[in-house]
């Protein structure tokens, strides 16, 4: 990265965090809706709408990603990569748009990001062949053109239109990794530091049994999480830390990740049923992505969460909490909240509540200085027949 770019992140930095923003959330917006309904199942040919993930763009348009399944509300078939767009702040949305067609195959886990040099948004999924399961994958019965691939995409017309999938797999899976997920949920564009400007993509995967294990690669001990990252805007990207502890204690699955106001990246990701107590697990990075500080650890703070996705977003200004988004009944998937941590993730409170309903996966973006919005799944009899876009008040102190 030139001198110059970097001047021009550190500049960008500087400015998005002069707007101070308190804790305290509600679930009014500044002005127009409160909530809309992005997608609904059922609708434009797809049986269901599942796994959101939203970014605003330097435009200010709301970019809603979803998987479109056609088959049915499970992980395996016919599935679409969607994109609805707004410019009202999440109040209204314009038509449905297929940002990367399955064509009978699946494709999924959206994680965007806006990259800060260029405006543009980079979207990253991850496709199998639609006839094969995550289990089969899991097991090793699926050869690697049918497996879990790695792709990249470009809109450079603020997420009206995007480039074709470009596969970068050979750079960023190793040969031995089974499963692989991006995300899902936004992924991180770093505006301060040494490495400022680096596209981040927090992510997990599953290894195979080491040689002579009775083990079929099925249990929940060989996923692990880790990272993905490109310094020059998406074109090339780039295998970052590894966790690769597969003694079941803790099994790193969904991540999201978020910068910290002092550089760090803080990572959150789902805990598949490891044996410590607890389903939350986080960790920290002081180089970018490209190492941990530490192993993968329980946060306590949130064992009201149950086994899930969730999100992450540091908001801007100055004094401003980092937020986290997930169901709060640790035993079903419901009752959707959003927790503050004021001291960089050590320790989270919650801060909002809404309606006791199916609830399940999330995403959260900063829309202005007072407003927060969080795309969600919930519904009324369970938590697939709708993506909720709810735009929640961050009062000025």
């Amino acid at each position: 990265m030139t001198p110059l770019s970097r001047s021009l992140l550190t500049t960008l930095a500087l400015l998005t965090s002069l707007t101070p923003l308190t804790v305290r959330l509600s679930a009014h917006a500044t002005a127009g809706c409160v909530s809309s309904v992005p997608y609904t199942a059922g609708q434009n040919g797809y049986d269901t709408f599942r796994v959101p993930a939203t970014v605003r763009t330097r435009h200010g348009a709301v970019l809603a990603f979803a998987e479109g399944r056609r088959d049915g509300p499970g992980d395996t078939g016919d599935i679409d990569v969607v994109v609805r767009r707004s410019t009202d702040g999440g109040c209204t949305w314009g038509r449905l748009t297929v940002a990367t067609a399955g064509r009978g195959h699946t494709r999924g886990n959206p994680a965007p990001v806006i990259d800060p040099l260029t405006g543009a948004v980079v979207l990253v999924t991850c496709a199998n062949a639609g006839t094969v399961t995550e289990a089969q994958i899991m097991r090793g019965e699926v050869t690697p053109e049918r497996g879990r691939r790695v792709f990249v995409q470009r809109s450079r017309d603020d997420g009206r239109h995007f480039t074709p999938p470009a596969d970068i797999t050979a750079e960023v899976k190793p040969p031995g990794w089974r499963w692989y997920a991006t995300g899902p949920g936004h992924a991180v564009a770093l505006l301060r530091g040494p490495h400022a400007g680096r596209l981040l993509v927090p992510a997990d995967h599953s290894a195979a049994p080491p040689p002579g294990s009775p083990d079929t690669g099925r249990e929940p001990a060989y996923y692990g999480g880790h990272a993905l990252y490109s310094d020059d805007g998406g074109r090339t990207w780039h295998l970052g830390f590894v966790d690769a502890v597969h003694d079941g204690e803790t099994n790193a699955n969904e991540s999201s990740a978020a910068q910290l106001p002092d550089g760090r990246l803080y990572f959150s990701a789902r805990d598949q049923n490891g044996t410590a107590p607890g389903n939350r697990l986080d960790s920290y990075s002081s180089d970018g992505g490209r190492t941990l500080d530490r192993p993968y650890a329980v946060q306590p703070t949130l064992n009201e969460v149950p086994v899930v996705q969730g999100s992450v977003l540091q908001l801007r200004g100055a004094g401003a909490p980092l937020l986290f988004s997930g169901p709060s009944v640790p035993t079903a998937r419901r009752a959707m909240a959003v927790w503050s941590s004021t001291d960089a993730g050590r320790t989270f409170t919650r801060l909002l509540t809404l309606p006791d309903r199916p609830a399940a996966y999330s995403d959260l973006v900063q829309l202005d200085a007072t407003t927060t919005g969080l795309l969600y799944e919930t519904g009324a009899a369970g938590p697939y027949e709708t993506l909720r876009f709810r735009r929640l008040r961050v009062p000025r102190p």
